[in-house]
Parts: C-alpha cells; structure tokens; sequence
C-alpha cells in the first residue's frame, strides 16, 4: 500500500522541493518578505521562519500553487498569510482572498492571525463561521473586507443570500487542513464555492496529512504546483514524547485520573469519541475536584469559545473534546495530550497529538487502548512507523482511585439525567446548561472563578 501511494507521489506533475536541499535561511527578509511585514513578524516575536515558511513562501511569492505538507504547530497559517498579505499591499482590493477552515475555531484563529499580521497596514478580514448571527456577519461583508475565513457551509449560505457579496474578483484560495475539507462531508459545499470563483486565481492547500483526495482536486484545481514537503508523509516533532497504556474498558476512568493527577500541574486536553462523553468526563472530574472543561460539537457557538478562553486563559487547565479541537487550534501551553478514546480514523492520531509540543516545545501524549480499542491502535503504530513504550503504572496504586472515580461517576450520571429531563421539560438543551455550570458555577448559585 505505501509502495503504492510512494509511486502515485512520483507520477504527479508537480514540482518537488526536497527539504534537505534548502540552506538554512536565517530571516523572513531573506525570504524575499517585504519590510512591512518583516516588522510585524518582529512585533509577533518571530525572529526566524520554521521550515515550513522557509520552504514555501519563496515559492509563493513568485506566484506559485502551494501543497504544503508540514508537521502541526510547525507555522502553516503564516507560510500562506505572509504571501497573501505582501500581495495584497501590491494590488490592494476587496474581498482578495479566502481561507476556508474545516472548524469554526480555527476559521477564527486564523482570521487573528491575518490581523496580527496586517495590523500595520490596515488589512480588514470577515469571518463567516456557523453558530454566529448572518446579520452580523453580512454587515461586515457589507465592509468589503481584504481576507474572508469561513468554514464551507456558512459561506455558501452567504454567497446565496447575502445581498451584494460575490467573490468573482478573488485572487487566492486556501484550504487549510485541506484533507479535512476534502472529505463527504464538505464535498457539495467546496463544489458550489468553486463553481463561482475564478479559476484564473493562486490556490494553496496546507495539511498534516496528505490524503488521496487532496491529490485528485490537486489534478482538478492547481496548476502546477510546487509540492512542499517540509515533514514526512504522517509524522510527528521529535520533542513529543508517545506513550500508551493497555488498560481494561471498565478500569479506563480510574487510569485518566490517575494520570490527570500524577501531571497535575500540567495543562492537558482529553479526546474522546462523542460529544456526551465530554460532558460526563468533565462533570466527573470536575467532582474530583480537577479543573476540566469540554469543548464538543454539540455546544452553541459561544460556549464552544468560552470554554476555549478559559482554557487558554488558565481558569481550567483540562480541556475534554472531541476531534472539533484536534485540527489547527494553536494553544500553546499545552503540555499533554490524552486519547481516552483511540480515533477510528488513525490520521486522526497526527492531529490530536499535534495539540501539543508545538513550535519547539516538548509535550507528552499518552493513548489509553482496551480491548475494543486494540485494531485501531495498531494502526496507530503501523501509520506513524513506530511501537510506542508503556506509559508506567502499578495497576494496584491505579485502582486505590476506583471507590472515589466510581462515585463521581455516578454522580455525574445522575446530574447529567436530572438536568437533561428539566431541559426537556422546558424544550431546551440540556448541554448548554451543563456547560454554564462548568464555565464557572457553582451550585447554579455562586461563581467559582471569575472572569479575567
């Protein structure tokens, strides 16, 4: 299978450029980047590019398609920003390009980004993303912003109804997590907004995985691209540490706490498999007193990003989420990454433990497996090349935890059923109201944290 995929790769009409053939280059001056923006990568505290930037933003400087394929954290967003954004003081116009995200949170990271970059030379971006108010986000349409970052769905709903908004003027696209967007679930989407765009227009696609069905709108939408390989097909950065633990499903609780308390000084995400299963994991340790937090699909909008902020800011120092915050959220502090749940999809693996040991930093990712779990873990080791070694634990010191889990559990469960039942009874949802209680209250009464 990978001789075959190898021989694919070869056969494309690309051109490959081979990372240990770049010299190292010292600044983004030397990357032929304007002075405008040399000093807001200053102003950012980036004094050196990471080999992803150093590798594609000379080559889409001088007008080239981009496949960028780049390990996360390794500085994707600005390797595309900085040639957009030096091409729009060039030949400044609205609505010049549009970055299409497979979250909503990430389609607002970005969107930051742009405007850390752009801050000097007054660059206006909108961002289109669900779960917000369209007539906020037609107003700032109605601005003609420079930089558009939406999430597929939301912007087709507006270059349907939206009054006045087109993008037949655009002069670049990227996809971002592209391999993402190229799946089922985005494909009517993608086709309707690339029906109504240029093709005469610069098109990057930037991922951590590189999938078959990037290569076919590669073939479909590029022309002829350079193809950066700034990491190996499904690698990892050599500071994170990868462990895992084989433990009994009925045991696995015990096992995330016991190691949630061993790091207890560390700022950890959680992934689980569904969006009920965060809500009870979080409610449960947050009963053990631990300062967890979720993050999931079924959440409005803003609660998903006040979760995010407590996060970030250190109220709580547990995020449990599903795979909506594995793909290019950029937290920096994370220290651990815990799968408490093995992904079906082991290119999930690559994204998840990408969360942490970003940008030089160390991290550790620990992989809880049962029995149920086992195929999927092997598949783990077969894509990333490597057998991982056992995360250390006595089993006896483990279960020393199993009286006080199993409690909080029960407790969580019958919380979550009360609350969940008055919810109905009222024709509301039940996760909103639980997340109030985890994004600070207590009791329903009194605050536990104030606001920073």
């Amino acid at each position: 299978m990978m001789v075959e995929e190898k021989r694919e790769v070869e056969e494309e009409e690309v051109k490959v450029v081979e990372e240990e053939e770049e010299e190292r280059i010292q600044s983004f001056k030397e990357l032929g980047v304007c002075s405008e923006l040399v000093e807001a990568c200053d102003n950012l505290g980036w004094k050196a590019p990471t080999r992803i930037q150093m590798e594609a933003i000379p080559h889409a400087i001088q007008g080239n398609d981009i496949i960028g394929l780049a390990q996360t954290g390794s500085g994707k967003t600005a390797a595309f920003a900085l040639p957009i954004l030096q091409a729009l003081l060039q030949a400044p116009q609205p609505f010049f390009a549009c970055v299409l995200s497979p979250t909503r949170e990430l389609a607002i990271q970005i969107s930051e980004q742009f405007e850390a970059l752009g801050s000097g030379i007054g660059v206006k971006c909108a961002v289109l993303v669900g779960g917000v108010a369209q007539t906020d986000q037609s107003i700032a349409l109605a601005k003609r912003p420079h930089i558009v970052v939406a999430t597929p769905g939301r912007l087709v709903d507006h270059l349907s109804n939206t009054k006045g908004f087109t993008l037949r003027m655009l002069k670049y696209l990227v996809l971002d997590e592209a391999d993402r967007l190229l799946n089922e679930d985005f494909e009517k989407s993608l086709d309707e907004i690339l029906n109504v765009i240029p093709r005469e227009r610069k098109t990057y696609l930037f991922s951590a995985t590189m999938t078959k069905k990037v290569k076919k709108l590669q073939r479909a939408c590029l022309r002829n691209p350079v193809k950066i390989e700034a990491a190996s097909k499904y690698s990892t950065v050599d500071t994170l540490k990868q462990q895992y633990r084989f433990v009994p499903a009925k045991y696995k609780e015990c096992y995330l706490v016991y190691i949630l308390t061993e790091m207890s000084g560390s700022t950890s995400m959680v992934f689980t498999r569904t969006c009920d299963a965060t809500g009870l994991l979080a409610l449960m340790l947050r009963n053990l007193g631990l300062r967890a937090i979720p993050i999931s699909g079924h959440m409005t909008q803003a609660k998903r990003l006040g979760a995010l902020n407590k996060f970030k800011g250190g109220e709580c120092n547990i995020l449990i989420c599903t795979d909506v915050a594995s793909r290019g959220l950029d937290i920096p502090s994370v220290d651990m990454v815990i799968n408490y749940d093995i992904p079906t999809n082991s290119k999930d693996y690559i994204h998840r433990v990408g969360r942490t040991a970003r940008a030089g930093r160390s991290g550790v990712a620990i992989s809880l497996v049962n029995q149920y779990e086992l195929e999927w873990y092997i598949q783990i080791e077969k894509l990333i090349g490597k057998k991982l070694p056992e995360f250390p634990a006595q089993e006896e010191e483990v279960l020393l935890l199993l009286e006080r889990v199993t409690e909080a559990k029960r407790i969580s469960q019958m919380k979550l059923k009360e609350t969940g039942g008055k919810k109905k009874r009222r024709g509301g949802d039940d996760v909103d109201e639980d997340v109030d209680r985890y994004l600070g209250l207590k009791n329903g009464k009194a605050k536990k944290f104030k606001n920073r």
